[in-house]
């Protein structure tokens, strides 16, 4: 005579009845997110500080590539300073130094493109003339607005030596709009960006002169480089 264990049903083994008890679910659904959270945490941890040196090495390529080494003897990076324009977010600006004297400053700019932001750094002397210009990212069309990229084209090498008076502010625009800079072919909207960026930072740099020229003295509590 066989016997059929109160745990086994005739299709084999039955769920015990405490794994159906909503408690049994929510607590673990709560172990799973928080194994899950404490992953999170511990990947965050391990990747925080790679990814920090990565940023800060593509900054200092960047840097290099519209600051000559040649004009400086100091980490741009360690002697920044924030500026707060009238308008708009803090902008943190990069200053070259040699004995002790402002060189060159570097600061990022942001143009609007046909395919959203795009991320411009320029580097300046102290009479305010552009030591180059360079696209860090955009989502611009392959083939037509990724000519504004140096590796792509030398379009953006145009800007070298201009400043706000070089061509006149009015003629800082596309020869569409009447500026003295080339378009693109089927692609007028990204160049007028990019143009239109780095107008902006020329006015930005006219604007806090006296402040990004003067010899860096100290470092306040938050960081920030003070003339």
């Amino acid at each position: 005579m066989s016997t059929t264990s109160a745990s086994t049903g005739a299709a084999g083994p039955v769920e015990p009845a405490y794994r159906r008890h909503i408690g049994y679910q929510s607590g673990l659904l709560g172990l799973v997110t928080l194994v899950a959270a404490a992953l999170l945490v511990v990947a965050d941890r391990l990747t925080r500080e790679p990814i920090a040196l990565r940023q800060a090495e593509d900054l200092k390529a960047s840097l290099a590539q519209v600051v000559p080494e040649s004009l400086h003897d100091n980490d741009l990076v360690a002697d920044a300073l924030t500026i707060e324009p009238a308008q708009g977010a803090p902008v943190r600006v990069y200053r070259g130094l040699r004995d002790g004297a402002v060189t060159a400053v570097a600061f990022q700019v942001t143009g609007q493109g046909y395919g959203g932001a795009i991320q411009v750094i320029l580097g300046l002397d102290p009479q305010g003339r552009m030591l180059g210009a360079r696209v860090l990212s955009h989502k611009e069309t392959p083939g037509l607005g990724d000519k504004i990229e140096v590796a792509k084209d030398g379009w953006i090498l145009a800007f070298d030596g201009r400043s706000l008076g070089d061509p006149p502010e009015d003629r800082w625009a596309v020869k569409k709009d009447g500026g003295d800079f080339d378009q693109f072919s089927g692609a007028t909207i990204t160049p007028r960006g990019v143009v239109r960026a780095i107008k902006g930072g020329l006015l930005l740099f006219a604007a806090h002169r006296d402040t990004l020229l003067a010899p860096p003295t100290d470092v306040n509590d938050e960081g920030r480089s003070t003339p």
